[in-house]
């Protein structure tokens, strides 16, 4: 595979003072996700321009980098994910987004605290492209994006999909503190399992997202080889659901779990 150039203007130092003040943050509030495109920039040094070879070595990845379709501004049209018919990956997406009251462009206004995000550049054109379809992998996996031991299983899958120290320090410390928190190993192997799951599917990145939106999800998930996340859907009913989501104030402040 070729290798390219890094990103302009990066020194190819990982910024672990950063990474880390980041992440104490992030475990005190999981629903401060500012501290993900923190620790993103931190620490997934040489993340892009890697993914971004791997995408262009193939005709349909050249394609997709050819046409460089800015996917948040897509998805975020009047009406798009409602076109999808029943049962597809795109209806799933859209009762997804109906359901949690995210928006499609939701995750690109939050990451602009990092100056590259709007570069005119094709990593970060690509890297916008992994963020702007995070909240279809959620759907793609079965990981809920509005509870914690959900966002750590698809950080996890995330690592192995497309690397990056970002991904797996979060994936790592929410894992580690769970155990602490829940009393159990049940959030842990849940993360674990969405790591294992990450490296046998088949690499969603290179993926033309409108025909994928077009599929019927359960033909989606198996072309892809996403497997069922028996260990993640196990922890959700014996832990209950404010133990699931304990890093998240909206769901478990009253109990005060990310103390």
């Amino acid at each position: 595979m070729a290798k390219l150039p890094p990103f302009p203007g990066t020194t190819g130092r990982r910024d672990w003072r950063t990474a880390l003040d980041a992440i104490r943050k992030l475990l005190a509030d999981g629903d401060d996700t500012t501290q993900v495109f923190r620790i993103m920039r931190a620490l997934n040094v040489g993340n892009s321009p890697m993914n971004y070879a791997r995408l262009i070595s193939t005709t349909e990845g050249g394609r997709l980098a050819y046409e460089r379709t800015e996917l948040a501004a897509l998805f975020a049209q009047p009406g798009f994910a409602r076109q999808f018919a029943p049962g597809t990956v795109g209806a799933a997406y859209c009762h997804f987004l109906d359901s949690t009251g995210y928006s499609a462009d939701g995750l690109a206004e939050v990451s602009r605290i990092n100056a590259e995000e709007d570069m005119q550049h094709p990593y970060a054109w690509f890297g916008r492209r992994v963020r702007d379809t995070h909240d279809i992998w959620h759907v793609l996996t079965g990981y809920k994006a509005d509870e914690s031991m959900g966002e750590a299983a698809l950080v996890a899958f995330s690592y192995a999909q497309v690397g990056g120290l970002g991904w797996a320090l979060i994936g790592t410390a929410a894992a580690l503190k769970s155990i602490r928190v829940t009393g159990s190993t049940l959030f842990a192997k849940a993360v674990w399992e969405g790591y294992r799951h990450g490296r046998k599917a088949k690499w969603i990145s290179g993926e033309d997202y409108v025909k994928l939106l077009g599929e019927p999800l359960e033909a989606a998930r198996a072309r892809l080889g996403i497997a069922t996340p028996v260990a993640y859907l196990k922890a959700q009913r014996e832990l209950g659901a404010e133990l699931a989501s304990y890093l998240s104030t909206r769901r478990a402040a009253d109990v005060e779990l990310a103390a």
